[in-house]
């Protein structure tokens, strides 16, 4: 249920936002799942083009909305919708880069936890590091939807990058032999966000590119064809809606 907010990024028009939202980087996939997915979408916020809309999948609400690059993106938004606007669960459904050999260009990937270089989980007060994991139930229900669908996924930990073009050519060897499954930008910053604010968080990503392989998407494929991480994140989002 949308409630008022001095939200400078979110401005509801038309239609509320779901207790549950899937997020993309790019709004123009949040616009791609709501029309393609999504039953009578209601576009809900377009300021900063940061699309959003909500419809109802299989009879229950469900939101979408993009969420930009970066942890800092993702931090302004999943912030906002957890304490200003009654969201009570977020999906990142994005792209990563493949780091190991197990995992081939167009994978499933269900982020468990997400280890990252990024300084902004340093804002919470921890005596430690403050290490950024899925909520287990809806991680439990991501596998399920996935073995259901018949998608094979892959389940494991992700490496959150302040870079996308990092200046040292080693770091993605280091993250492979730690048994990181894929590289990307925003999962560790919606974890730490959705721990800080006693909500529940999770990331299914596709294998866009794969750093050792060269193999990779166009642009076009990486925003309109990840229809089984769509499907996965949808029926995940289903089984969160009482």
């Amino acid at each position: 249920m949308t409630k008022s907010s001095i939200s400078a990024s979110i401005s509801v028009t038309d239609a509320e936002i779901a207790k549950i939202v899937l997020m993309p980087g790019d709004p123009l996939r949040a616009k791609y799942v709501a029309e393609r997915y999504l039953e009578n979408p209601v576009c809900f916020n377009t300021v900063r083009n940061m699309l959003g809309y909500t419809g109802t999948y299989k009879g229950r609400q469900v939101s979408v909305m993009g969420h930009g690059m970066g942890v800092p993106s993702m931090g302004i938004y999943a912030t906002e919708l957890f304490t200003q606007f009654g969201v009570e669960s977020i999906i990142r459904i994005g792209s990563a880069g493949g780091l190991c050999g197990q995992v081939k260009l167009r994978d499933v990937i269900i982020a468990m936890a997400a280890s990252t270089n990024s300084n902004y989980g340093a804002a919470f007060p921890f005596p430690g590091f403050f290490t950024p994991v899925a909520d287990y139930g809806m991680l439990a229900n991501a596998v399920d939807s996935a073995k259901e669908l018949g998608v094979h996924a892959l389940v494991g930990s992700i490496f959150s990058s302040d870079h996308f073009y990092h200046p040292s050519p080693e770091v993605n060897k280091q993250t492979r032999d730690l048994g990181m499954l894929a590289v990307e930008m925003e999962t560790a910053g919606l974890y730490w966000t959705a721990a800080a604010s006693h909500k529940r968080a999770l990331s299914i990503l596709t294998v866009s590119d794969h750093l050792f392989t060269g193999e990779a998407l166009s642009a076009e494929d990486r925003q309109e064809s990840f229809h089984e991480m769509m499907e996965v994140a949808l029926e995940t989002a289903w089984r969160c809606v009482e």
